[in-house]
């Protein structure tokens, strides 16, 4: 066996044997790019639950489906439905305001400058506690999530609970439980 070769299958082993996806020749964007304030990296309005705004700023295409960075802008007191990542972990950093999580059996409150670290398959929610808050997210790897806010967004209404349940695992994710209530 060829050196490169060896060495290339010995870095990709133990990645391999936990079930993370791994690549040495992923494709990532061919230039740098920059995504101004209040901008989305393709132009796009997304939004959460119809009001809080989440753009992409680094797309799972510019990184070879490897990560996807997003910023959640909330001006409403919401939160996603308690739930897993079947294969992506999720990082919070929380820019402005506080947020309540509940990560497996625990709860805590994160405020401006905190950083949550989410494992795939754990069970977790958050709302938002303050009138404003903005949080800079990151899936890892990026898995269909960008495909699941377009999905969503496309729909004339919002889903109801059934369809919303098949549209989380259509894209890698299970509904487990309600959102948070203040």
């Amino acid at each position: 066996m060829k050196r490169r070769t060896f060495l290339g299958a010995a870095a990709v082993l133990p990645w391999a044997a936990a079930g993370v996806p791994f690549s040495l020749t992923g494709e990532s964007s061919p230039s740098p790019f920059v995504v101004k304030a209040g901008q989305n990296r393709r132009n796009e309005v997304l939004t959460f639950r119809r009001v809080n705004r989440q753009d992409v700023k680094v797309s799972a295409d510019d990184t070879g489906q490897q990560l996807s960075v997003l910023q959640y802008s909330g001006r409403e007191k919401v939160g996603p439905p308690l739930h897993i990542h079947y294969h992506q972990d999720e990082i919070f950093y929380i820019v402005e305001g506080q947020y309540r999580f509940v990560v497996g059996t625990e709860e805590f409150v994160a405020s401006t400058g905190d950083t949550v670290f989410l494992p795939r398959n754990v069970p977790h929610t958050w709302i938002q506690l303050t009138e404003t808050g903005k949080q800079l997210y990151l899936l890892q790897p990026a898995g269909k999530f960008e495909e699941f806010l377009r999905k969503l967004q496309g729909l004339a209404k919002p889903p109801a609970a059934a369809e919303l349940r098949k549209i989380h695992l259509e894209h890698g994710m299970k509904i487990l439980g309600p959102p948070l209530q203040l």
